[in-house]
Formats: structure tokens, C-alpha cells, sequence
């Protein structure tokens, strides 16, 4: 399975021993999985990678799991990437895909996260878990504790979308609803984690999560014939799945798989809550605090993400840039992309088709470049946000329209 060797902490570098429990570096830094690439190279080819599961446990050698007996999965990645011909033609991209995480179990990308950490959490034995979430990250958290038996616990914004909420209960999770965002509810299972014997799986907090969410680097290079595209449009809140791709891009060079060209990466945000897109612009190396955070795209309401720093350093050497829509702007942009090509995108997808207009206008990206923008769930779970464009009238007033048939 695996071939990993220790972990290492992203700020000052210290080594962690694998197959031990662990949150945070002494120092405050993320911890990140690394493998001996050498050993993958020799032992695993890209060619291999077809004949293993048809999900992201086809990546094994390069995910931390040491036996395929502890994984915990329930079908997550291998999502599909389409080519959008009619909204390339609507806003002026020639070679425009999209990259559909919300096909995932529980409807987003979380699932890949959660299925890894999970995972792990059985192989080191750990039995209750702890999360912070502004939603999707909850529910799939909820679905693979439940499927591993793990005693959940989850503490979630009090208006998060409530199929959020409803999936966490259905799951058998204990849920915390909290009146604040989501920098609130991970103080208090800061708080509490050490009196209830929780293991903490908050963004970052604990080093598998990035480890699934990188599966998305391997999948699109895989589905693009082994060459990355030019540009990539990523949805950051917590900014996981931008650091995780930026990751898995490296390990593929290594092993040889694919070449040192990357992909402009490209931070989306949107106005009410954008601490990234603040800082990349102050030339800042972390972002601050970003009060009174709001927007109908409850995954983009993170005010200070504790990957920031990973976030900003993968933009800049990628040459990439960090932009926020507004939520005006993101939900018009969900209704062209569900009418054009059929895909029902959460906000956060949305927030991406409406980053990418604003780049092709300023000149930024070409008409002719290779863009994959990450829709990272199902416009279904956000019915509450989509409500607004959507109003549903009496029977008298659609009669009074017109709009009402009456059967015979």
C-alpha cells in the first residue's frame, strides 16, 4: 500500500514519526505526509494507476492508509471533468473544463478529505472525533465516522444550509449548533477536546485531510492525459484542497509523471469574506482576520484559514492570482452553468465561472488556454441560497399569471 515515511511540519520543518497520532506542530504549523518517492517511482507506474479502484484509492502508494483493510470509503473521487462548450462559448474560453466534486458521496469534496482522516483515525485506533464546519465537511464527516463506527461530534454555524444540518443527524452524529462562523465553533472544540477525549479533525489541524483532497491534482492530470492545464480556479475557504493539489503536483514530478510546467492557481473568494484575496494583494505572507465574514456560499465563510500561508505561497509560484466575486455575481453565474451544460453547481462553483470572467476580461488568461475551473458540490444542498432567485407563489397568484393548469 502505502509508502510513506514520516511527517514533517510546514512552518519549521520538524519531523513527526508516521503511524502516531498528531495534530499541530509545538510550533503552531500544519503537519504534511511524505513519502519515499523514490520507492513509489520504482514500484508504481501512472500506467498501473488505471488498473487500481475506480476512486481515489487508486492513488494508494501515495496515501497514508498502511493497509487497504483500514480503508473506509464509500466510493469518493474519480469525479468527472467535462468540457464545457457552451459556457467556453458564453464567456470566451475555447478550452474550458469543469471539474465536478459534487458528484461525490455527500455531495462535495469534502468526502475526500474526510474518507482519508477517517481512515486513519481506525488504523491509530481513535474512536471519538471533533470537527469545526461551516457544512459540507460536517456531513461527510458524519457519513464516514458512522460508516467506521467512530462517535462523531460536530459543532456547525446555527444557519448553515440545512441539509447540512439534517445529514449530520441522519448520520447518527451528536451536533452543536453555534450562534457565530466557524472560527467560533472550532474554539470550542478547542475548548472541550481534551475533557471529552476527542480527536480534533479541524482544517489543518490534523495532516490526512490535505492527504485526500490532493487526490484531486492526481485525477485531473490522470483525465487530461498525464498534462496539467494552464489554469486552475479553485473555491478557498479553508483553502485545503488548493494546498492539497499543489502537493500532489510536486510528488507526481518526482515520480516522474509529469513534467515542472504548472498551472496558474487561482484563488476564488467572494467580497464578503475574502482574507486571501486581501493578502495576496498586500504582498502579505498570511492573511488577517476578516470581520464580519458573510456570503451565501457558507464554504467561502472562513475569516482566517489556518492554511493561509500554504494558500498564498502556492498562488505566488504559481504565478496564479486571488479574486473575489460578489454572491450576486457567483449565483447568476450558477444559473449560466446549470442552463448551459446541465451541472447543478453549489455557490462556490459559481464563485469560480464568475473569478474566471473577470480574468479573461482584464486580460489575465487567454481565450485559447487550458482552464479547469472545481465545482466543489452539489447546488442542491444550498436550495436556501437558490430560494431567493426562485421564489415559489400560491396557486392563486400563478393563477392570476397564467401559470397555473388545473387538471381535469
Amino acid at each position: 500500500m502505502t509508502t510513506v515515511t514520516h511527517l514533517e511540519c510546514s512552518v519549521c520543518g520538524k519531523r513527526r514519526d508516521a503511524g502516531l497520532i498528531h495534530n499541530l506542530c509545538e510550533c503552531g504549523g500544519p503537519l504534511l505526509v511524505l513519502y519515499d518517492l523514490e520507492k513509489a517511482k520504482a514500484t508504481w507506474s501512472r500506467d498501473a494507476v488505471a488498473k487500481g479502484p475506480c476512486s481515489m484509492w487508486r492513488y494508494a502508494p501515495v496515501l497514508p492508509v498502511q493497509s487497504k483493510n483500514g480503508i473506509v470509503t464509500l466510493g469518493e473521487g474519480m469525479t468527472p471533468i467535462a468540457k464545457t462548450e457552451k459556457l467556453g462559448s458564453r464567456v470566451g474560453a475555447t478550452d474550458l473544463w469543469v471539474k465536478d466534486e459534487g458528484i461525490n458521496p455527500t455531495g462535495s469534496f469534502k468526502a475526500r478529505g474526510l474518507s482519508c482522516a477517517v481512515s486513519m483515525c481506525v488504523e491509530l485506533g481513535i474512536r471519538k472525533v471533533a470537527i469545526p464546519s461551516a457544512g459540507n465537511a460536517a456531513g461527510a464527516m458524519a457519513a464516514y465516522a458512522a460508516a467506521a463506527g467512530i462517535e462523531a461530534h460536530i459543532f456547525m454555524p446555527h444557519d448553515v444550509p440545512q441539509s447540512n444540518y439534517i445529514e449530520c443527524k441522519a448520520f447518527g452524529a451528536k451536533v452543536t449548533l453555534v450562534d457565530g462562523l466557524i472560527s467560533d465553533c472550532g474554539r470550542m472544540v478547542a475548548e472541550r477536546k481534551d475533557a471529552e477525549g476527542w480527536f480534533d479533525v479541524s482544517t489543518l489541524k490534523e495532516p490526512y485531510r490535505i492527504e485526500g483532497k490532493k487526490t484531486m491534482g492526481y485525477e485531473v492530470a490522470e483525465q487530461l492525459g498525464w498534462t496539467l492545464p494552464d489554469a486552475i480556479f479553485y473555491p478557498a475557504g479553508g483553502g485545503v484542497g488548493l494546498i492539497g493539489m499543489w502537493k500532489a503536483f510536486g510528488e507526481m514530478e518526482a515520480m516522474g509523471w509529469i513534467s515542472s510546467k504548472r498551472p496558474k492557481m487561482i484563488a476564488v473568494q467572494t467580497e464578503g469574506c475574502q482574507p486571501i484575496v486581501r493578502a495576496f494583494e498586500r504582498g502579505e505572507s498570511t492573511s488577517q482576520f476578516w470581520e464580519n465574514a458573510h456570503t451565501v456560499a457558507a464554504g467561502l465563510r472562513v475569516p482566517k484559514p489556518l492554511g493561509d500561508a500554504l494558500t498564498l505561497e502556492a498562488v505566488r509560484k504559481s504565478g496564479g492570482t486571488a479574486v473575489a466575486v460578489s454572491d450576486e455575481e457567483l449565483l447568476d453565474s450558477c444559473l449560466e452553468l446549470g442552463a448551459d451544460e446541465g451541472i447543478f453547481a453549489a455557490p462556490e462553483g459559481g464563485a469560480c465561472v464568475a473569478a474566471l470572467k473577470k480574468l479573461l476580461a482584464t486580460g489575465f488568461l487567454k481565450p485559447d488556454e487550458r482552464i479547469v475551473l472545481y465545482n466543489t458540490g452539489a447546488g442542491l444542498k444550498y436550495l436556501e441560497a437558490f430560494s431567493t432567485r426562485f421564489p415559489r407563489t400560491t396557486a392563486s397568484e400563478q393563477d392570476k399569471l397564467g401559470g397555473l393548469i388545473t387538471p381535469r
